[in-house]
This record gives C-alpha cells, structure tokens and sequence, in this order.
C-alpha cells in the first residue's frame, strides 16, 4: 500500500505533517506490511508559509498508482484552485481509491472535481469557497463520503490521519497509534 502526500508553496506544515505523522506509522510501526509513502510536488522547490523548505521525493509525475492521497491546507490553495496545470496534475489521481484532505485542502479537490456531490467540511474561514464544489459543506472535525474525506482547521489533521488509519487498519491499529502518539482520540478522549 502506498500514500501520497502532496507539497506546494505556501502550505500549512501542521495541515502536512497532523496527517502525516499518525498515516505513516502504519509503516514505521509495522501495521501495514510494506505500507510505503511518498512526498509529491508539482515542483522541485517547497517552501510552507512559515519558510520551512520540503523535498519532495517525486516531482511532477503521476499520482495515479497510489492507494491514498492526502492534501494539506494552507494560503497557497487559494492560487493553485484556479491553477490549470496543478489541477490537470491532480486529476492524475483520479484512480486512487481514497482521498483525504486537510482544512483548505478540500478547496482543492473540489475544484479537482472530487467532492462533487458529496458532503465535506474545511476550514471554517474557508466555508463559503468550498460550498460551490460539494454538495453540503458541514462543520464536522473529521467528513468521510467514502473515497474522500476532508477534515477541518489545521488541527484536525490529526483527527484525520488517525481516521485514515482505522478505515485502512481497523480500530485497534487506530487505537494503538493514538495511543503511542499520546492523543487523546475518539468521544472519550478528554
């Protein structure tokens, strides 16, 4: 099984790596045999909105032989939305199974097409530049339509990576990276 984690300028580092961390230790943590990721941009060069630099392991190709696709947040989205070639880059994702996206992120999948008619949350500043591209914009943490799941503010990816983790490893995976991440996770956390 492999994941994506799509880079560009002016992303949220927290939106990446609140997914990131708890989706990835399906591998590090041997939940998933051979669970393996990649850091995918458009463009060699990544830099958040803060300055922090990303390297990107796959610059500009495919996306289309992942099984899970995550896209953080952040002020770049209100560009790349209307982005011809970023868009044309992630309609390559198309095939891939589950996509999952974090604040901001939901603005570009939607405008990739991928919430039509379905149900999808974001960043609540965000609400009113989503609404076109789903079908009802909710104010959940953490909406899952099946192939796609967006979740909220920045935070809230770490509601994601762990939601991802339960529909790819169950419950008990879920609760066991919870748990080795000390987040309180799920309607008894307190």
């Amino acid at each position: 099984m492999t994941a994506a984690f799509l880079l560009y300028d002016n992303l949220v580092a927290l939106d990446l790596i609140g997914a990131y961390d708890p989706i990835t230790r399906l591998g590090s943590m041997d939940v998933i045999d051979g669970f393996e990721w990649d850091l995918c941009a458009l463009d060699g060069s990544v830099t958040d909105d803060r300055g922090l630099r990303l390297t990107p392991d796959r610059v500009g190709t495919s996306l289309s032989d992942y099984d899970l696709l995550v896209v953080p947040g952040g002020h770049g989205t209100r560009r790349l939305r209307r982005d011809e070639a970023f868009l044309d880059w992630l309609g390559t994702a198309a095939p891939v199974p589950l996509k999952a996206s974090v604040c901001t992120g939901a603005l570009l999948l939607g405008a990739a097409g991928y919430l039509e008619g379905r149900r999808a949350t974001t960043h609540p500043n965000a609400v009113d530049a989503l609404a076109p591209h789903c079908a009802q914009v909710v104010g959940d943490r953490v909406v899952d339509e099946g192939p796609v799941v967006t979740a909220r503010g920045v935070s809230a990816g770490i509601d994601l990576g762990l939601h991802v983790v339960g529909r790819l490893a169950g419950p008990e995976a879920r609760a066991r990276i919870a748990e080795q991440m000390d987040y309180p996770y799920g309607p008894t956390a307190q």
